[in-house]
Formats: structure tokens, C-alpha cells, sequence
């Protein structure tokens, strides 16, 4: 695919940088990052929900923060000690760390998130302000304004 450069624009517009560095980004595949796995649903007309696979992470492991229109999640496991004497002989369960990135629309708030069954559930509401919302304008019907031209009286 081929890149386009959106510096000659940086030059010629004002308030367009976070359009551009998200057209850019869109150009640049992320690195073939597929861990942890997530989905994204529509759960209302205003709400959202994105579904984290955080197998063996628990709730103090994980940490989610947003900032700009950017939801961060992130998660590193801390080190298992080999208390009981026990070997591990084959690792199956994924114990790395990872960073997802999550670009939010406008006026998107993180409602909350829960961690159940080693799924991350971060749910999400888009909040419209009331003067960005479309109105409905009422079409009054005006009294029809007649000119009446007056003539002159035949003689």
C-alpha cells in the first residue's frame, strides 16, 4: 500500500492534526500485534462494549486509562514464585505483557469495566451534547399577508 504524506497539509489547516495522524495511522498495520484477542459490540443505540481475552490476568494485573479519545489497556503479569517446588514444564497459558490501543470518537466516556471468567469487559457511552444533537424545528403556518390594491370608482 502506498503512503501518503499529509505534511504539505499540516501547513495549510488549522484544528486538522488529529484527522491526519489518524489517517496516517490507519496506512500503518500495527506491528501484527494479535494479542490479547478482543471484540467490539453495540450493546444500545448509545452504548458500547469491548471484550478483552485476558486469561490469567487478574484485576490488580490489569490497567486500563483514557486520555484524548485513546482507551489504553494494559496488562503484565507478575512474576510466579516457586514456592511449593513446583516445575513448570510446558507454558500454554500466555503470561506476557501486552498494550492495546483503542481510538474513541468524540464525546465517548468509559463507563466502567469488570473482569469475569478471563474476559475484560470495558463498556462505553457515547454522550451527545444537547447543543450537538440535531433539533427538530416546528413549521408554524403565518398568516397569509393580501395587499389589497385600491381602486377607483367608475364614474
Amino acid at each position: 500500500m502506498r503512503h501518503v504524506d499529509f505534511s504539505p497539509l499540516y501547513r495549510s489547516t488549522v484544528g486538522f492534526d488529529r484527522l491526519f495522524t489518524m489517517l496516517d495511522s490507519l496506512a500503518q498495520p500495527e506491528g501484527g500485534q494479535t494479542y490479547p484477542p478482543y471484540n467490539i459490540e453495540k450493546t444500545g443505540e448509545n452504548a458500547y462494549r469491548i471484550s478483552v481475552a485476558v486469561a490469567g490476568f487478574s484485576d490488580d494485573e490489569i490497567s486500563i486509562e483514557a486520555h484524548r479519545n485513546v482507551l489504553t489497556i494494559k496488562g503484565e503479569r507478575k512474576e510466579e514464585s516457586d514456592e511449593d517446588g513446583k516445575e513448570l514444564l510446558y507454558r500454554g497459558i500466555a503470561a506476557r505483557a501486552f498494550e492495546r490501543r483503542f481510538q474513541l470518537a468524540d464525546h465517548v466516556d468509559v463507563e466502567g469495566a469488570a473482569l469475569k471468567n478471563g474476559l475484560l469487559f470495558v463498556d462505553l457511552k457515547r454522550n451527545i451534547p444537547e447543543e450537538l444533537k440535531p433539533r427538530k424545528i416546528a413549521i408554524s403556518a403565518a398568516p397569509a399577508k393580501t395587499k389589497q390594491i385600491e381602486a377607483k370608482a367608475a364614474n
